[in-house]
């Protein structure tokens, strides 16, 4: 089995692990009877992992019967990378946050994959995968696009129900508009920081990207430029 091969059912592995996560920590908001648990889909990082399932499974199907990926699957991947990332830090913060504020939070095996262990996994086939495209600039405007219409869809819906997926978009809970919007600013700050930072790592040089296997097609690309 060639390593694109590999690396199309190292895909379909995660994207099942992806799966398992998501439905337990669905029925484990659930069972907790709370609004939260009952809004599981209205959270930015639970909509970033359904993503990453979809890109994933996407990515394992093509790997296993194509010589090399399409490229807007550099596109979409670098989107949907940038979004789980980001998640995963911004739920670093969340946890740390709680322990700073005194709130008891818990967290299940299925938030550590979710966004710890995905997140880390998907960086390392970023840089190490085959047949992955340099990314474009311009993604970066659609990475933060995303954020701020859910950001914008969230803030009306939390007006209307009164409540928020994270407390800092609740102005009840931060100390005032100033650090609602600093918080806003920070976090589409990381969402770029995050997109750029994939970008450039597809921009470096092919040749000191350990594990990585070439189709002879691309080779011959690489050899033309």
């Amino acid at each position: 089995m060639t390593g694109r091969r590999w690396f199309g059912v190292a895909r379909l592995a995660i994207a099942a692990l992806c799966a398992a996560a998501l439905v337990h920590r669905l029925l484990w908001g659930l069972s907790s009877q709370t609004i939260a648990g009952q809004n599981f889909f209205a959270y930015l990082t639970i909509q970033s992992n359904i993503a990453f399932l979809a890109l994933a499974a996407t990515g394992g199907v093509l790997a296993l019967t194509m010589h090399e990926d399409p490229p807007w699957l550099t596109d979409v991947r670098t989107a949907v990378l940038s979004w789980t990332i980001t998640a995963g830090l911004v739920f670093a913060l969340l946890v740390w946050q709680a322990g700073v504020r005194g709130i008891p939070m818990a967290v299940p095996w299925s938030d550590v994959v979710l966004h710890f262990v995905l997140p880390a996994v998907s960086l390392a086939g970023w840089v190490y995968g085959p047949s992955r495209r340099r990314a474009r600039w311009r993604l970066i405007g659609i990475v933060v696009a995303y954020p701020v219409l859910w950001g914008v869809f969230t803030l009306w819906r939390g007006n209307d129900i009164g409540w928020y997926p994270y407390y800092f978009l609740d102005l009840r809970q931060v100390s005032g508009l100033t650090e609602f919007c600093l918080t806003c600013l920070f976090a589409l700050a990381v969402f770029a920081g995050v997109a750029s930072g994939l970008i450039l790592l597809s921009r470096g040089n092919p040749r000191i990207r350990l594990l990585r296997r070439v189709s002879p097609r691309e080779r011959r690309r690489h050899v033309a430029t």
